[in-house]
């Protein structure tokens, strides 16, 4: 929200208590010291990336002993100079971004680290915010085999994330257990967003359970790919001591990935940029209106 103030962290730069495997997407460092962090999660645009760096990633991975999932996507992150779907599909159709995937995977399959990758995530979001995002269903699943098969070439060895929001509906977009190793899930709490919209505020589980179900007919490994939350102090406690507690009963879930960044897409309804950082994502009571 904006204006908004902020409390201090309640536990620093850790991991949440419990079992379950932790990674993060942490451009600012911030658990670069936590040995509880077991996957790093990057993302790239596929234009305007300068490849060498990847390579740096790598090392800071294995420096700690982590596991790295990318997720590439398709544009430029560069605003003014983006693509529209018509011609991102297009020239996906016709292998004019065959080169910009091959580049990246070539890259990648350098990696000592193990890797995931994770292409085009959250394809069934109606919202605006990506242009791969709310296709038909069956050109999306062709754009999406494309890509692996175009990855696949030079980086045979490594995974691949098949990352929907989780919404109803999002088996459609489903390309087929030969070019998934892993269904991915994104999960953010707005604490007022929620009270406003939804009539209370609602549980990390609350959220991830219904998308959860809804994966289960893939017969897959299930990861929460992002996670992150904001809300009043008791809220961050209760989402920042769930994340990896009190699980069990979800037995095809893998890991959780949190996302330690302000959000880059204004959330629905005028909410603005809600700030996941784990240092910044609690928000006053009085900043609540409350």
């Amino acid at each position: 929200m904006a204006g908004s103030m902020t409390l201090p962290p309640l536990t620093g730069f850790a991991a949440p208590p419990g079992d379950l495997p932790f990674g993060v997407y942490d451009p600012h460092g911030d658990f670069a010291d936590d040995p509880n962090v077991q996957i790093e999660h990057l993302f790239l645009p596929w234009e305007d990336v300068y490849l060498p760096s990847l390579l740096e990633a790598d090392q800071y991975a294995r420096d700690r002993n982590r596991s790295v999932l990318v997720t590439i996507e398709p544009w430029t992150w560069t605003r003014s100079d983006r693509n529209t779907p018509a011609v991102l599909q297009a020239g996906i159709s016709d292998g004019s971004y065959d080169a910009n995937m091959s580049s990246i995977c070539g890259m990648l399959n350098q990696f000592q680290s193990p890797v995931t990758v994770r292409w085009a995530q959250e394809m069934e979001d109606g919202s605006g915010q990506f242009i791969w995002a709310d296709w038909e269903p069956e050109t999306f699943i062709a754009a999406y085999r494309r890509m692996v098969d175009v990855c696949r070439t030079e980086a045979p060895e490594i995974d691949f994330m098949w990352s929907p929001l989780g919404l109803e509906g999002f088996e459609d977009y489903f390309p087929g257990k030969d070019y998934a190793d892993v269904v991915g899930l994104s999960v953010f709490g707005l604490q007022p967003w929620e009270e406003q919209v939804l009539g209370s505020a609602q549980s990390f589980r609350d959220i991830l359970v219904p998308r959860y179900e809804r994966a289960l007919q893939f017969g897959l490994p299930i990861v929460v790919a992002e996670v992150g939350y904001s809300g009043k102090q008791t809220y961050v406690e209760t989402w920042h001591n769930d994340l990896r507690q009190d699980l069990a009963d979800l037995t095809e879930l893998q890991a959780v990935i949190y996302f330690n960044q302000q959000e880059v897409y204004p959330w629905p309804d005028g909410f603005g940029l809600p700030n996941w950082q784990v240092n910044k994502n609690v928000i006053l009571e009085t900043a609540m209106g409350q």
